[in-house]
């Protein structure tokens, strides 16, 4: 499972639906979790031979089942968008509209040849009682209306058989229309179906890890805090480092400690903003350093935390990051956020629940101030602490650390763009419901 990808999507749907994470409650308090008498990544080293792959093929079941209701989905929505449409198959459409072409041609040609028959008529009435017609002239009239009367009866001949053609072209047309509603409905069915594969798949999973042994609850608690601090801005190509300060402020050593981050290109608008695909960390890089680690690693967004160790009671660890923002990037608001777990060899764990944000603008080369860097605030105490009031001032740039508040229903301001105080507050609220979900997705995955 791509744990970094949990974790981004949970911050992106922050970022569009930014209310329901902030009114979320307590993140993953009741958040299970695998254990051993061995401790917490015994289970997974355990794993080898038949249990791995039972575990891979359990693992590609659900992948499958996933990727099979997801092409069933958009297949029904090809069927309604074409059903809305009219694409009912080429032929059927095209001799519907040839059938109603030759439907108004012959009308038209009926009518022309009723006109001619009307005008031989009159004409040859007039000549009847004309007394000086010749008898050449008449007959020469009344032919002619019998020319005429042959002409409207082949006229009335074709519009029938028009009229026929078109008939049948839509009945085939309504037939098609009905044969693609009838597939909608067996594929609705057949998405239902492939929704419960989906989930016997996933409890398949869930068995397998049961049969490991008995879950316990992880916490969501205080035991760590983070801090993060950067300058006021990035230029466009360029690299900046960041300060990510993790302490242990629990009564306890903390045998295993990691910190998840994020960091999010915001567009000028929300109605910039892909629901589906929001993809606001494309313009990233991300590596990381600490003295324990002190070559620059790559923090990948799809699979990778921090691993920070162990942390004895009262400790810290301080991380180096340094954030490359890719030259076709835009100019904007940018804005990284992180928080942070934990695991312990006796089985017990936790997820944060606090984070910690930092601001900072993405300007052009030439647009580049002086250098600034803004130190975050201590760590707030509780979730019920209240959040800054809105100013019609600009917020200032930098690090500051919060826990998910909710403020009369509304979302705290944070900063100064349309987008920015909502998308501070909410995916820094979504990071720690994030964080909880991908906790529980990284215990269970195997390490090839």
């Amino acid at each position: 499972m791509k744990i970094r990808r949990i974790l981004a999507t949970a911050v992106a749907a922050a970022v569009t639906t930014p209310v329901v994470f902030l009114s979320a409650g307590p993140a993953f308090a009741d958040t299970p979790k695998p254990t051993t008498s061995k401790g917490a990544t015994a289970q997974q080293d355990d794993l080898d031979g038949p249990d791995f792959e039972e575990l891979e093929r359990l693992e590609a079941a659900v992948a499958a089942a996933e990727q099979k209701v997801e092409d069933l989905k958009a297949e029904r929505e090809q069927v309604k968008n074409d059903l809305l449409a009219g694409n009912l198959g080429k032929e059927v459409v095209e001799e519907l509209a040839a059938a109603e072409g030759a439907v108004a041609d012959a009308k038209a040609a009926r009518t022309a040849a009723e006109a001619v028959l009307t005008a031989a008529k009159e004409a040859l009435t007039a000549i009847e009682a004309d007394a000086t017609a010749t008898p050449e002239q008449k007959t020469a009239a009344a032919e002619a209306v019998t020319t005429a009367e042959a002409e409207v009866a082949k006229a009335v001949a074709a519009a029938t058989a028009a009229d026929e053609r078109l008939a049948r072209a839509t009945t085939a047309w309504n037939d098609a229309r009905v044969a693609l509603a009838q597939k909608g409905s067996l594929l609705a069915e057949d998405i239902k179906a492939a929704e419960q594969e989906l989930a016997d798949a996933e409890a398949a999973v869930d068995a397998f890890w049961e049969d490991k042994g008995d879950f316990e609850e992880c916490v969501e608690d205080g035991a760590v805090r983070s801090t993060l601090t950067g300058p006021k801005s990035i230029t466009i190509g360029s690299s900046a480092n960041f300060s990510l300060t993790v302490k242990n402020t629990s009564d306890r050593d903390l045998d295993s400690v990691r910190s998840y981050l994020f960091a999010a290109q915001l567009p000028e608008s929300w109605e910039d903003i892909d629901d589906e695909d929001p993809d606001l960390d494309r313009y990233f890089d991300i590596d990381w350093k600490t003295a324990a680690n002190p070559k620059w690693t790559e923090l990948d967004f799809q699979d990778d935390a921090i691993e920070l160790g162990a942390i004895g009671k009262g400790g810290k660890v301080d991380v180096t990051l340094r954030l490359t923002v890719d030259e076709d990037a835009p100019a904007g608001e940018g804005i990284a956020f992180t928080t942070g777990e934990y695991e312990n060899e006796d089985g017990s764990c936790g997820i944060s629940e606090q984070y910690a944000e930092v601001e900072f603008d993405i300007v052009e080369p030439s647009e580049e101030p002086e250098p600034e860097e803004t130190a975050s605030p201590s760590p707030s105490p509780s979730t019920s602490t209240p959040a800054p009031a809105a100013t019609s001032g600009h917020t200032p740039q930098g690090g500051s650390s919060h826990t998910p508040v909710t403020t009369g229903g509304e979302l705290a301001a944070t900063g100064s763009s349309d987008a920015l105080p909502q998308v501070a507050a909410a995916a820094g609220a979504a990071l720690v419901l994030g964080a909880g979900a991908v906790f529980v997705a990284r215990r269970r995955k195997v390490n090839a």
